[in-house]
Protein backbone atom coordinates (compact mmCIF):
# COMPACT_ATOMS: atom_id res chain seq x y z
CA UNK A 1 0.00 0.00 0.00
CA UNK A 2 1.28 3.30 -0.94
CA UNK A 3 0.55 5.64 1.90
CA UNK A 4 -0.51 9.13 1.35
CA UNK A 5 1.28 10.80 4.11
CA UNK A 6 3.56 8.70 6.66
CA UNK A 7 5.29 10.77 8.89
CA UNK A 8 6.66 7.72 10.86
CA UNK A 9 8.92 7.07 7.75
CA UNK A 10 10.12 10.55 8.06
CA UNK A 11 10.94 9.72 12.07
CA UNK A 12 12.66 6.41 10.70
CA UNK A 13 15.15 8.38 8.18
CA UNK A 14 16.44 10.62 11.27
CA UNK A 15 16.09 8.31 14.19
CA UNK A 16 19.42 8.64 14.78
CA UNK A 17 19.24 12.73 15.13
CA UNK A 18 15.54 12.77 16.76
CA UNK A 19 16.59 10.67 19.52
CA UNK A 20 19.84 12.55 19.91
CA UNK A 21 17.51 15.18 20.38
CA UNK A 22 15.30 13.78 22.98
CA UNK A 23 18.35 12.40 25.01
CA UNK A 24 19.76 15.84 25.28
CA UNK A 25 16.43 17.03 26.56
CA UNK A 26 16.30 14.31 29.21
CA UNK A 27 19.67 14.68 30.15
CA UNK A 28 19.02 18.33 30.95
CA UNK A 29 17.35 20.26 33.01
CA UNK A 30 14.65 22.33 31.04
CA UNK A 31 11.47 20.50 29.93
CA UNK A 32 9.37 23.82 29.81
CA UNK A 33 10.68 26.79 27.78
CA UNK A 34 14.49 27.11 28.58
CA UNK A 35 17.62 26.70 25.92
CA UNK A 36 16.45 23.97 23.86
CA UNK A 37 13.43 26.57 22.88
CA UNK A 38 15.33 29.80 22.74
CA UNK A 39 18.03 27.74 20.24
CA UNK A 40 14.88 26.36 18.26
CA UNK A 41 13.55 30.02 18.42
CA UNK A 42 16.48 32.05 17.31
CA UNK A 43 16.95 29.35 14.70
CA UNK A 44 13.83 28.98 12.97
CA UNK A 45 13.72 32.85 12.53
CA UNK A 46 16.79 33.06 10.90
CA UNK A 47 15.65 30.41 8.36
CA UNK A 48 12.19 32.37 8.03
CA UNK A 49 14.56 35.38 7.57
CA UNK A 50 13.08 37.38 10.42
CA UNK A 51 14.15 38.69 13.37
CA UNK A 52 12.17 36.76 15.91
CA UNK A 53 10.33 33.38 16.11
CA UNK A 54 8.26 32.27 19.10
CA UNK A 55 7.35 29.09 19.87
CA UNK A 56 3.70 27.88 20.64
CA UNK A 57 1.99 25.02 21.00
CA UNK A 58 0.37 24.62 17.67
CA UNK A 59 -0.14 25.96 14.54
CA UNK A 60 -3.84 27.49 14.98
CA UNK A 61 -2.32 28.93 18.23
CA UNK A 62 0.01 30.99 16.40
CA UNK A 63 -2.58 32.13 14.26
CA UNK A 64 -4.93 33.10 17.43
CA UNK A 65 -1.77 34.33 19.47
CA UNK A 66 -0.70 36.60 16.48
CA UNK A 67 -4.46 38.27 15.80
CA UNK A 68 -4.47 38.79 19.67
CA UNK A 69 -0.88 39.79 19.87
CA UNK A 70 -1.33 42.39 16.86
CA UNK A 71 -4.95 43.91 18.76
CA UNK A 72 -7.96 41.84 16.86
CA UNK A 73 -10.79 40.91 18.81
CA UNK A 74 -14.19 41.27 19.34
CA UNK A 75 -16.21 43.31 16.61
CA UNK A 76 -13.64 42.97 14.51
CA UNK A 77 -13.58 40.85 11.31
CA UNK A 78 -10.52 39.43 9.50
CA UNK A 79 -10.48 38.31 5.65
CA UNK A 80 -9.54 35.21 4.86
CA UNK A 81 -10.24 32.48 2.33
CA UNK A 82 -12.31 29.90 2.41
CA UNK A 83 -10.46 27.14 1.10
CA UNK A 84 -8.00 26.72 3.78
CA UNK A 85 -7.77 24.02 7.13
CA UNK A 86 -10.53 25.01 9.66
CA UNK A 87 -8.00 26.15 12.16
CA UNK A 88 -7.22 29.12 9.89
CA UNK A 89 -11.23 30.37 10.86
CA UNK A 90 -10.70 28.55 14.49
CA UNK A 91 -8.21 31.24 15.44
CA UNK A 92 -10.04 34.10 14.11
CA UNK A 93 -12.87 32.86 16.68
CA UNK A 94 -11.07 32.12 20.19
CA UNK A 95 -9.80 36.26 19.57
CA UNK A 96 -13.65 37.24 19.46
CA UNK A 97 -13.01 38.52 16.23
CA UNK A 98 -15.60 37.71 12.81
CA UNK A 99 -13.77 35.62 9.93
CA UNK A 100 -14.92 37.39 6.69
CA UNK A 101 -13.94 34.64 3.72
CA UNK A 102 -13.21 35.27 0.16
CA UNK A 103 -12.79 33.16 -2.98
CA UNK A 104 -9.69 32.10 -3.95
CA UNK A 105 -7.71 32.47 -7.38
CA UNK A 106 -8.54 29.70 -9.74
CA UNK A 107 -4.64 29.20 -11.06
CA UNK A 108 -2.70 30.01 -7.82
CA UNK A 109 -5.50 28.01 -5.16
CA UNK A 110 -4.52 31.14 -2.82
CA UNK A 111 -6.75 34.04 -1.80
CA UNK A 112 -7.86 36.19 -4.44
CA UNK A 113 -6.45 40.15 -3.74
CA UNK A 114 -9.30 41.37 -5.63
CA UNK A 115 -12.41 39.61 -3.91
CA UNK A 116 -10.31 40.58 -0.31
CA UNK A 117 -10.32 44.10 -1.42
CA UNK A 118 -14.19 43.65 -2.14
CA UNK A 119 -14.65 42.32 1.48
CA UNK A 120 -12.94 45.02 2.87
CA UNK A 121 -15.14 46.80 5.56
CA UNK A 122 -15.06 49.37 8.23
CA UNK A 123 -14.89 46.43 10.52
CA UNK A 124 -11.75 45.09 8.30
CA UNK A 125 -8.67 44.42 11.08
CA UNK A 126 -6.88 42.19 9.20
CA UNK A 127 -6.12 40.04 6.22
CA UNK A 128 -5.05 36.16 6.66
CA UNK A 129 -3.61 34.93 3.36
CA UNK A 130 -3.14 31.15 3.64
CA UNK A 131 -0.47 29.45 1.31
CA UNK A 132 -2.47 26.76 0.56
CA UNK A 133 -0.24 23.81 -0.19
CA UNK A 134 2.86 25.45 0.04
CA UNK A 135 1.97 27.59 -2.71
CA UNK A 136 2.54 31.44 -2.48
CA UNK A 137 -0.04 33.56 -2.21
CA UNK A 138 0.10 37.43 -4.21
CA UNK A 139 1.78 39.03 -1.08
CA UNK A 140 2.39 42.35 -3.25
CA UNK A 141 -0.82 42.65 -3.73
CA UNK A 142 -2.35 41.84 -0.22
CA UNK A 143 0.36 44.02 1.45
CA UNK A 144 -0.81 46.82 -1.07
CA UNK A 145 -4.52 46.21 -0.04
CA UNK A 146 -3.57 45.95 3.43
CA UNK A 147 -1.06 49.30 3.59
CA UNK A 148 -4.25 51.48 2.00
CA UNK A 149 -6.93 50.46 4.69
CA UNK A 150 -4.63 50.75 7.68
CA UNK A 151 -5.10 46.41 8.16
CA UNK A 152 -2.53 43.91 9.87
CA UNK A 153 -1.09 40.82 7.66
CA UNK A 154 -0.97 37.76 9.44
CA UNK A 155 0.58 35.20 6.99
CA UNK A 156 -1.14 31.60 7.58
CA UNK A 157 2.06 29.76 6.65
CA UNK A 158 1.37 26.15 8.03
CA UNK A 159 2.27 24.38 4.94
CA UNK A 160 4.74 26.55 3.75
CA UNK A 161 8.12 26.12 5.31
CA UNK A 162 10.96 26.97 3.39
CA UNK A 163 8.93 28.64 0.30
CA UNK A 164 9.28 31.74 -1.46
CA UNK A 165 8.19 34.64 -2.95
CA UNK A 166 10.59 36.70 -5.35
CA UNK A 167 13.53 35.16 -3.65
CA UNK A 168 11.85 36.17 -0.25
CA UNK A 169 11.02 33.48 2.55
CA UNK A 170 7.05 33.31 2.74
CA UNK A 171 6.73 34.11 7.20
CA UNK A 172 8.32 37.51 6.22
CA UNK A 173 6.25 39.95 4.57
CA UNK A 174 3.25 40.17 6.76
CA UNK A 175 3.54 41.82 10.25
CA UNK A 176 3.30 38.12 11.78
CA UNK A 177 3.42 34.54 9.97
CA UNK A 178 1.96 31.59 11.78
CA UNK A 179 3.97 27.99 11.64
CA UNK A 180 2.58 24.72 12.47
CA UNK A 181 4.82 21.49 13.31
CA UNK A 182 2.21 19.06 13.15
CA UNK A 183 4.19 16.04 12.19
CA UNK A 184 2.89 15.95 8.49
CA UNK A 185 4.41 19.08 7.42
CA UNK A 186 7.44 19.76 5.47
CA UNK A 187 9.26 20.81 8.69
CA UNK A 188 6.93 18.39 11.53
CA UNK A 189 8.08 17.44 15.13
CA UNK A 190 6.18 14.12 16.90
CA UNK A 191 3.60 16.05 18.14
CA UNK A 192 1.54 19.69 18.06
CA UNK A 193 3.77 22.59 17.89
CA UNK A 194 3.98 26.13 16.22
CA UNK A 195 5.66 29.12 15.98
CA UNK A 196 4.88 33.15 15.02
CA UNK A 197 7.64 34.90 13.14
CA UNK A 198 7.89 38.69 13.04
CA UNK A 199 10.16 41.70 12.72
CA UNK A 200 8.60 43.57 15.33
CA UNK A 201 10.41 43.36 18.49
CA UNK A 202 7.61 44.71 20.96
CA UNK A 203 5.31 42.22 19.29
CA UNK A 204 7.64 38.70 19.82
CA UNK A 205 7.71 40.14 23.22
CA UNK A 206 4.19 39.98 23.80
CA UNK A 207 3.58 36.99 21.90
CA UNK A 208 6.13 35.17 24.78
CA UNK A 209 4.00 36.89 27.56
CA UNK A 210 0.64 35.96 25.91
CA UNK A 211 1.90 32.46 25.45
CA UNK A 212 2.66 31.66 29.25
CA UNK A 213 -0.13 33.33 30.94
CA UNK A 214 0.56 36.51 30.45
CA UNK A 215 3.65 36.73 32.37
CA UNK A 216 6.39 39.93 31.61
CA UNK A 217 9.96 37.95 31.93
CA UNK A 218 10.71 36.04 34.82
CA UNK A 219 7.87 37.08 36.94
CA UNK A 220 5.08 35.07 37.34
CA UNK A 221 2.63 37.56 37.39
CA UNK A 222 0.10 37.98 34.54
CA UNK A 223 0.26 41.10 33.37
CA UNK A 224 -2.93 40.42 31.07
CA UNK A 225 -4.73 37.52 30.20
CA UNK A 226 -2.85 35.01 29.04
CA UNK A 227 -2.81 31.16 27.99
CA UNK A 228 -0.48 28.26 28.24
CA UNK A 229 0.05 27.71 25.12
CA UNK A 230 3.98 27.59 25.11
CA UNK A 231 6.01 24.72 22.74
CA UNK A 232 7.18 21.85 24.47
CA UNK A 233 10.94 21.64 25.15
CA UNK A 234 11.27 18.27 23.63
CA UNK A 235 9.40 19.26 20.80
CA UNK A 236 11.88 22.82 19.89
CA UNK A 237 14.87 20.13 20.25
CA UNK A 238 13.46 17.74 17.67
CA UNK A 239 12.47 20.58 15.45
CA UNK A 240 16.56 22.22 16.12
CA UNK A 241 17.56 18.84 15.15
CA UNK A 242 15.25 18.06 11.96
CA UNK A 243 15.43 21.91 10.87
CA UNK A 244 18.70 21.44 8.73
CA UNK A 245 17.47 18.95 6.30
CA UNK A 246 14.03 21.30 5.43
CA UNK A 247 15.34 22.25 2.73
CA UNK A 248 16.78 19.29 1.18
CA UNK A 249 13.27 17.53 1.80
CA UNK A 250 11.82 20.55 -0.24
CA UNK A 251 14.06 20.30 -3.49
CA UNK A 252 13.03 16.73 -2.85
CA UNK A 253 9.44 17.57 -3.10
CA UNK A 254 10.12 19.92 -6.33
CA UNK A 255 11.99 17.02 -7.90
CA UNK A 256 8.65 14.27 -7.31
CA UNK A 257 6.66 17.39 -8.28
CA UNK A 258 8.50 17.87 -11.81
CA UNK A 259 8.14 14.27 -12.24
CA UNK A 260 4.47 14.15 -11.68
CA UNK A 261 3.64 17.03 -14.16
CA UNK A 262 5.93 14.88 -16.76
CA UNK A 263 3.82 11.84 -16.24
CA UNK A 264 0.22 13.64 -16.11
CA UNK A 265 0.79 16.30 -18.64
CA UNK A 266 -1.97 14.64 -21.07
CA UNK A 267 -4.55 13.14 -18.83
CA UNK A 268 -7.48 13.77 -20.48
CA UNK A 269 -10.00 16.07 -17.83
CA UNK A 270 -6.91 16.44 -14.87
CA UNK A 271 -5.97 19.87 -13.48
CA UNK A 272 -2.32 20.06 -12.45
CA UNK A 273 -0.92 21.95 -9.32
CA UNK A 274 0.03 25.73 -10.39
CA UNK A 275 3.80 25.78 -11.04
CA UNK A 276 5.16 28.70 -9.02
CA UNK A 277 9.00 28.85 -8.63
CA UNK A 278 9.24 29.09 -4.75
CA UNK A 279 6.31 26.58 -4.13
CA UNK A 280 7.65 23.71 -1.66
CA UNK A 281 4.47 21.21 -2.30
CA UNK A 282 3.23 20.25 1.42
CA UNK A 283 0.42 18.85 -1.42
CA UNK A 284 0.08 17.51 -4.92
CA UNK A 285 -3.17 18.31 -5.13
CA UNK A 286 -4.64 17.98 -8.84
CA UNK A 287 -8.41 18.32 -9.91
CA UNK A 288 -11.12 16.00 -11.72
CA UNK A 289 -14.53 16.01 -12.18
CA UNK A 290 -15.13 12.65 -10.96
CA UNK A 291 -12.65 12.74 -8.19
CA UNK A 292 -13.85 10.90 -6.24
CA UNK A 293 -13.98 8.01 -9.02
CA UNK A 294 -10.22 8.38 -9.27
CA UNK A 295 -9.82 8.20 -5.58
CA UNK A 296 -11.78 4.58 -5.51
CA UNK A 297 -9.45 3.63 -8.56
CA UNK A 298 -6.51 4.68 -7.13
CA UNK A 299 -7.17 3.18 -3.36
CA UNK A 300 -7.93 -0.48 -5.54
CA UNK A 301 -4.70 -0.26 -7.24
CA UNK A 302 -3.48 0.71 -3.19
CA UNK A 303 -2.49 3.98 -3.87
CA UNK A 304 -3.56 6.82 -0.63
CA UNK A 305 -4.75 9.46 -1.67
CA UNK A 306 -6.26 12.70 0.40
CA UNK A 307 -9.14 15.15 0.09
CA UNK A 308 -8.55 19.00 0.92
CA UNK A 309 -10.36 20.43 1.78
CA UNK A 310 -14.49 19.96 1.85
CA UNK A 311 -16.31 21.52 2.34
CA UNK A 312 -14.86 25.10 2.03
CA UNK A 313 -14.91 26.73 5.20
CA UNK A 314 -18.29 28.69 4.32
CA UNK A 315 -19.98 25.95 4.33
CA UNK A 316 -19.07 24.55 8.22
CA UNK A 317 -21.81 25.31 10.61
CA UNK A 318 -19.63 26.47 13.32
CA UNK A 319 -18.94 29.36 10.38
CA UNK A 320 -21.34 29.44 7.37
CA UNK A 321 -22.24 33.18 8.45
CA UNK A 322 -19.07 34.21 7.44
CA UNK A 323 -19.45 34.95 3.89
CA UNK A 324 -21.75 36.84 2.37
CA UNK A 325 -21.34 35.97 -1.45
CA UNK A 326 -21.15 33.39 -3.18
CA UNK A 327 -17.95 31.50 -3.53
CA UNK A 328 -18.02 29.74 -6.88
CA UNK A 329 -14.13 28.76 -7.39
CA UNK A 330 -13.75 27.64 -3.94
CA UNK A 331 -16.50 25.35 -4.20
CA UNK A 332 -15.57 23.69 -7.40
CA UNK A 333 -12.32 22.83 -6.03
CA UNK A 334 -13.18 21.56 -2.82
CA UNK A 335 -15.36 19.41 -5.06
CA UNK A 336 -12.65 18.26 -6.84
CA UNK A 337 -8.75 18.36 -5.57
CA UNK A 338 -7.61 15.09 -5.01
CA UNK A 339 -4.13 15.28 -2.68
CA UNK A 340 -1.35 12.89 -4.08
CA UNK A 341 1.31 11.16 -2.39
CA UNK A 342 4.02 13.91 -2.35
CA UNK A 343 6.10 13.36 0.89
CA UNK A 344 9.83 11.65 -0.01
CA UNK A 345 9.94 9.24 1.65
CA UNK A 346 6.72 7.95 0.37
CA UNK A 347 6.38 9.21 -3.26
CA UNK A 348 10.40 8.90 -4.62
CA UNK A 349 9.79 5.08 -5.31
CA UNK A 350 5.59 5.34 -5.98
CA UNK A 351 5.15 8.08 -8.66
CA UNK A 352 5.40 6.19 -11.77
CA UNK A 353 2.87 3.86 -10.09
CA UNK A 354 0.82 6.46 -9.11
CA UNK A 355 0.77 8.12 -12.46
CA UNK A 356 0.42 4.91 -14.16
CA UNK A 357 -3.13 4.40 -12.05
CA UNK A 358 -4.08 7.75 -13.39
CA UNK A 359 -3.53 7.54 -17.00
CA UNK A 360 -5.69 4.32 -16.66
CA UNK A 361 -8.48 6.19 -15.02
CA UNK A 362 -8.38 9.03 -17.29
CA UNK A 363 -7.91 6.88 -20.48
CA UNK A 364 -10.98 4.58 -19.50
CA UNK A 365 -13.30 7.88 -19.39
CA UNK A 366 -12.49 9.20 -23.08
Amino acid sequence: MILQAAPQLRIARFRGEIDAAISAVLGGDAYILGAPVEAFEAAFASYAGCAHAVGVSSGTEALALALRALGVGAGDEVILPALSFAGSAQAVLQCGASPRFVDVDPRSRCIDPAAAADAVTVRTAAIMPVHLFGYPAEMPALIALADRHGLAIVEDCAQAHGATLVGRRLGSFGHAAAFSFYPTKNLGCIGDGGAVTTNDARLAERLRSLRNYGFAGSERISREPGFNARLDTLQAAILSALLPFCDDGNRERRALAARYRVALADCLGLGLPPEAEGAVHHQFAVTHPDRDGLMRCLAEAGIGSAVHYEPGLHRHPAFAWGATEPLPVTDRLAATLLSLPIQPEVATLAVDRVAAALRRFCTTLR
